[in-house]
């Protein structure tokens, strides 16, 4: 009996000494490293999407643009001027300063500047055309004063021209300082059920 009892013990200090060897070999392994207080796991932010490109966007979809009368030619002669104003024949002067001196406030906007022509020509393009859909009355566009294309303001030449084209404008002007004063204008489009441009 006695030998057998120490067999047992010599076993049991076998089994006890290899479970001192893990347990120092685990605590050595894990040396330095920190409990965590959350449960849940951190991941590293997400760097924001960049802006989609409307002119790819339309392309993926399958957009229709409306681009008549945009087409990417010379958009005018000269330079605009600096203070844009321009209105259908027939428009009341009255509805036109209430535009001029911003009383008639935007819905929305866009802003072109910092785009290419192409770019901007569908951009605009589908933002007048989600306008004339939701039935708006006074948009405004942004389209910088050319200071990052060597004080050429390419842009707004060329919406000009857009604008103009198109049936649907009604009005547009430069717009006060705290719009953007000659790197914006305020845009007056008639309603989509009105046959006359100047109806009010």
């Amino acid at each position: 009996m006695s030998k057998k009892r120490s067999v047992e013990t010599d076993q049991e200090a076998h089994h006890q000494t290899r479970e001192q060897i893990d347990r120092n070999a685990f605590e050595a392994a894990m040396r330095g490293v920190r409990r965590l207080h959350s449960d849940k796991v951190h991941h590293p932010p997400r760097r924001p999407r960049p802006a989609p490109d409307p002119l790819l966007r339309a392309r993926t979809r399958g957009t229709p643009v409306d681009d008549r009368g945009l087409a990417d030619v010379p958009a005018l002669d000269a330079p605009p001027p600096e203070h844009l104003e321009w209105s259908r024949p027939g428009l009341q002067r009255k509805l036109l300063q209430s535009l001029k001196r911003g009383r008639l406030r935007p819905q929305i906007d866009i802003d072109l500047h910092g785009m290419t022509v192409e770019q901007a020509r569908v951009a605009f393009a589908l933002f007048l055309r989600e306008c004339r859909y939701a039935n708006l009355r006074v948009v405004r566009i942004v389209h910088g004063k050319g200071f990052g294309s060597g004080g050429v303001p390419v842009i707004k030449s060329h919406l000009v021209r857009w604008l103009r084209a198109r049936e649907e404008i009604v009005a547009f002007c430069s717009t006060t300082p705290r719009d953007g004063g000659t790197g914006a204008v305020y845009v007056l489009l008639r309603r989509a059920r009105e046959e006359d441009p100047t109806a009010r």
